[in-house]
């Protein structure tokens, strides 16, 4: 229930351009920085979800100060955002660094990243910053999110989920659904512009949505219930095909969203795992 509610307060509080930071290039750096310093699971998804949230704030608040320092018109506007995206740039992989060691220290195996090592790492890619740079870094961070960094992941409500099915008498080979469905879910990750696309595609019964449809659908693309539910329900199917069906009423009961819609999604990411639309 509380992760429920956490995840209705995010929707209604979603910004404009949620999910605009979760680029494949990004999440894959995250993804194989976090393997090569040995990080858990659930750290590489919150040090996404930092990343994007800080990233949506912060070109929030220098916009805003740039156009209040730039009254020159559509030219100045230009300019205006042109110095925005530079700084953000500059700092990006620090900032991305940043995220991965908060991220780090948040995980309850206590793994986390020191700044010796983040240090050497920023150089291996010939980029020159100081211990009290990588520390401003990280206030930087924790000041724009107003210290608010301890968010809850899609991981964490797959694997609540599982438990709950589990609970319910859902006698599923646990171990192996547990492993697919992360793999499935970093799948997810990298894949989401397509999966998502599919998905909006089969929606609306069209395969050329507009944007205002598209701005529609920004918050079933940031709803991490829907998410954890349909990765289960694919991952069920791949494993224990004939518990699907009752795997899927399980979590309509568990969670509100119909079968339809569960449906719906593991029908998008079957149709990108297989590369065709007829999984």
């Amino acid at each position: 229930m509380h992760l429920a509610t956490e995840n209705e307060q995010y929707l209604s509080e979603l910004p404009e351009h949620a999910g605009s930071f979760k680029d494949t290039r990004i999440v894959e750096f995250i993804f194989l920085l976090s393997e090569q310093w040995h990080l858990d699971q659930s750290t590489r998804y919150q040090a996404v979800e930092l990343l994007e949230r800080f990233l949506i704030k912060q070109v929030e608040q220098m916009w805003e100060t740039s156009r209040g320092s730039d009254k020159g018109g559509a030219q100045g506007q230009g300019s205006s955002w042109s110095s925005v995206r530079d700084q953000i740039l500059n700092t990006f992989v620090l900032r991305l660094v940043s995220c991965v060691q908060l991220a780090s220290k948040l995980s309850l195996h206590y793994c986390r990243v020191t700044s010796d090592t983040a240090l050497k790492f920023l150089q291996s890619l010939k980029c020159s910053y100081s211990k009290q740079e990588l520390l401003e870094s990280e206030l930087a961070v924790l000041n724009t999110l107003h210290f608010h960094i301890n968010v809850s992941t899609p991981l964490a409500y797959l694997e609540l989920l599982l438990e709950v099915l589990g609970h319910n008498g859902c006698l599923l080979p646990a171990k192996p659904l547990h492993q697919l469905c992360v793999q499935l879910l970093d799948f997810c990750y990298l894949t989401r512009e397509t999966i998502y696309d599919t998905l909006l595609k089969i929606t609306i019964e069209n395969s050329t949505p507009s944007k205002l449809q598209e701005a529609k659908f920004l918050t079933v693309k940031e709803d991490f219930m829907l998410l954890a539910v349909g990765i289960i329900s694919t991952g069920v199917f791949i494993l224990s095909p004939g518990r699907w069906e009752q795997v899927v009423e399980h979590l309509n009961c568990i969670t509100g969203i119909t079968p339809q819609s569960i449906l719906e999604f593991s029908y998008a990411v079957l149709s990108r795992i297989l590369g065709n639309n007829t999984p």
